[in-house]
C-alpha cells in the first residue's frame, strides 16, 4: 500500500467531496441506501444484499448515486467506473484520490487501496461525524488478512470508546493507537495526546485519520508498548491492546492489530502491571482485554480475579475495577479467532488453525477464557488503601445515550468520597435514590409478603440487585430529607430489631448502592 498522504489542499477536497456526496452514516444506514437488513448481512460478512440494496436505491433516486459509488467502492471493495468516482468526487478527482494513497485506477477502472467510512457518535461532548480511513478488510479482499493489517472501527474500539470518562486532563496516552480512533476520542478532552504504536503502518493510518477530521494535538510515536513514553506519566491513559491470545506455534498467522506476541494472557497482564507507573496521582487507565481461567491444579489462572494480581506485580498501588462481559469455552473462542482473520470454516486452513489453537489451550490447562473492561487508577494519596472490584454482568447494558463513560466516572468518584466515609458519616448522610431505579416483587399465589424483590438500575450495566425488605424499605424512604441512620431507626422499631444489628446488615449494602449510583448522596 503507498503511503498516504497528509496534503492540506487534497484532504480539504476530500471533506467536501464526502459532505457533498452525504458519504454519512445516515445515508448508508436508510432505507435510501443498503438499510437494517443488508446492513446485518454486511455485520455478518456478506457484501451481495448490500450492492444489491444500493443499486436499487440509485435506480429509485439518482441522486444517492454519489454515495452509493463510494460505498461500493470503499466499504464493500467493488471496483467502479472512473466517471461514477469523478462524480462522487468532484473537487479532488481520481487523481486526487490517487495521490491521497486511497485509490488506484486502470484505465477506466477504479479500485480501492483502503477502507474508508463515515462513522458517527455522540458522547458527553455532544454529536460528532468522521470519516476513518483503514485497511481493507476480508469482505473487500476476499480472502484472510495480511499480518501488518490495520483494523478500522470494529466492535472491540467503539465499546472502548464508549467507555472513556468524559472529563478534561492536560495529558492523555493511547497505547496501541491502530487507526487513531481512541486518540481522537480522547482528543476531545485531553489538552495532549500521546498515541504509540509498534506498526509504522499504523501510525500511517492514524496521522492520516486525525488530519482529515481536522483533529489537532496528537502526537504519534513508534515503539512497542510503553518504550515511547519512558519516564513520562499521564492523567488518563487508554488502551484497546492486542489481546488476543493466539497459539506460539509456526504456521498460526500474527496479526499485529491483535496479537502482542505473548503466552496466553501475558500482554494484558503486561499493560496492567506497567501503567502504574505511568499515571499521575489520580490518573486513570482504560482497557480492554481477554484473561484465561485454569482447570483444577493450575496457578496464576483466575480469570477476571487475576488482573488484581497483575496490577500488584507493578508495585504502584492502584484501584483495579474489571467488568467481565463474556466468558468463552476454548473451542468457541478459537472460532471467533479464525474467523476475524479471514480464515473461513470448511476449510484445511481453518481446521489446522483450530487444532493449533485447542492444542495450545489443553497443553496450558485453560478452560475459559473471559473478556471484559478495566479500569485503574493511581489514588490521589499514596497511603490509600487500593480497592478492589471485579464484577461479572453478562447482560445487557442500561439505556444511556452516551455510553458507559458517566457512569464509570461517577462511580469512581462514589469509591474515592466513600474511602472518607466512615459507618458514623454514612449513618447522618442524606441519600436520593437515583432516578432511573426501579423495583420488582414476586409473590406466591394467595401470599401477602414477596418471596423476591429485585432493584434493577435502568442506566450504567443495568445491574440486578437482590433486596430484601428492609433494604428495600430504605432504598424507598431515600429522598434527601431524612438520614440513612433516622430510616434505619424507623425501620427497627417497624419491623422490632436491634438498630445496630439492623444498621450493621445494612450498611455494606448501602455502600454497594452508593458506590454504583443506585442511591446517590
Amino acid at each position: 500500500m503507498p503511503a498516504l498522504s497528509t496534503d492540506p489542499d487534497l484532504l480539504a477536497r476530500l471533506r467536501s467531496d464526502l459532505t457533498t456526496s452525504a458519504f454519512t452514516v445516515d445515508r448508508l444506514g436508510s432505507a435510501d441506501a443498503w438499510g437494517a437488513s443488508a446492513g446485518a448481512a454486511l455485520f455478518r460478512g456478506e457484501r451481495v444484499a448490500a450492492r444489491r440494496a444500493l443499486r436499487r436505491s440509485v435506480e429509485r433516486d439518482p441522486a444517492v448515486g454519489p454515495s452509493a459509488t463510494l460505498a461500493l467502492l470503499f466499504i464493500l471493495g467493488y471496483a467502479q467506473g472512473r466517471a461514477e468516482v469523478e462524480a462522487a468526487l468532484p473537487t479532488l478527482g481520481v487523481d486526487g484520490a490517487v495521490r491521497l494513497g486511497l485509490v488506484e485506477a486502470q484505465g477506466d477502472e477504479v479500485r480501492a487501496t483502503v477502507d474508508l467510512r463515515p462513522y458517527a457518535f455522540v458522547d458527553a461532548a455532544g454529536e460528532a461525524s468522521w470519516w476513518i480511513a483503514s485497511d481493507l478488510g476480508e469482505l473487500a479482499l476476499g480472502g484472510a488478512l495480511r499480518e501488518d493489517h490495520v483494523l478500522g472501527v470494529g466492535g472491540a474500539s467503539a465499546t472502548l470508546a464508549g467507555l472513556l470518562l468524559p472529563r478534561t486532563v492536560d495529558s492523555a496516552l493511547d497505547l496501541g493507537t491502530g487507526c487513531g480512533i481512541q486518540a481522537m476520542h480522547v482528543a476531545r478532552h485531553a489538552r495532549r495526546v500521546v498515541a504509540t504504536d509498534i506498526s509504522p503502518r499504523a501510525l500511517d493510518f492514524a496521522g492520516f485519520n486525525a488530519a482529515l477530521n481536522l483533529v489537532d494535538g496528537i502526537e504519534l510515536r513508534l515503539g512497542s508498548l510503553f518504550e515511547p513514553v519512558a519516564g513520562e506519566t499521564f492523567d488518563h491513559v487508554v488502551s484497546n491492546p492486542p489481546f488476543v491470545i493466539t497459539p506460539r506455534v509456526p504456521g498460526v498467522p500474527e496479526y499485529e492489530y491483535r496479537d502482542g506476541g505473548m503466552v496466553g494472557d501475558d500482554l494484558v497482564a503486561s499493560v496492567v502491571a506497567q501503567v502504574g507507573a505511568h499515571l499521575t496521582p489520580g490518573g486513570v487507565a482504560q482497557l480492554l482485554g481477554n484473561w484465561e481461567t485454569g482447570g483444577a491444579g493450575t496457578v496464576g489462572k483466575r480469570g477476571a480475579a487475576s488482573v488484581a494480581d497483575w496490577a500488584a506485580r507493578g508495585g504502584v498501588p492502584l484501584d483495579v475495577w474489571v467488568v467481565e462481559r463474556e466468558l468463552q469455552d476454548p473451542a468457541a473462542y478459537a472460532e471467533t479467532w479464525i474467523r476475524d482473520g479471514g480464515t473461513r470454516p470448511g476449510t484445511d486452513d481453518f481446521e489446522r488453525l483450530y487444532e493449533a489453537w485447542l492444542g495450545d489451550f489443553e497443553a496450558r490447562h485453560v478452560v475459559e477464557v473471559g473478556f471484559g473492561y478495566v479500569t485503574l487508577r493511581r489514588p490521589v494519596d499514596g497511603g490509600d488503601l487500593p480497592v478492589v472490584r471485579t464484577e461479572r454482568l453478562l447482560g445487557g447494558l442500561g439505556t444511556d445515550d452516551v455510553g458507559l463513560g458517566t457512569h464509570l466516572l461517577q462511580t469512581l468518584d462514589a469509591v474515592q468520597a466513600l474511602r472518607s466515609t466512615d459507618d458514623a458519616d454514612l449513618l447522618a448522610s442524606r441519600l436520593t435514590v437515583a432516578g432511573d431505579v426501579t423495583e420488582e416483587r414476586h409473590y406466591w399465589p394467595g401470599n401477602d409478603d414477596p418471596t423476591v424483590i429485585t432493584l434493577r438500575q435502568g442506566g450504567g450495566f443495568a445491574r440486578t440487585v437482590e433486596s430484601g425488605t428492609a433494604l428495600s424499605a430504605l432504598v424507598g424512604a431515600c429522598d434527601g430529607e431524612l438520614s440513612v441512620g433516622a430510616i434505619v431507626g424507623a425501620l427497627g422499631q417497624l419491623l422490632g430489631a436491634d438498630d445496630e444489628a439492623l444498621a450493621a446488615e445494612l450498611l455494606p449494602r448501602v455502600r454497594e448502592l452508593v458506590t454504583t449510583g443506585m442511591l446517590r448522596a
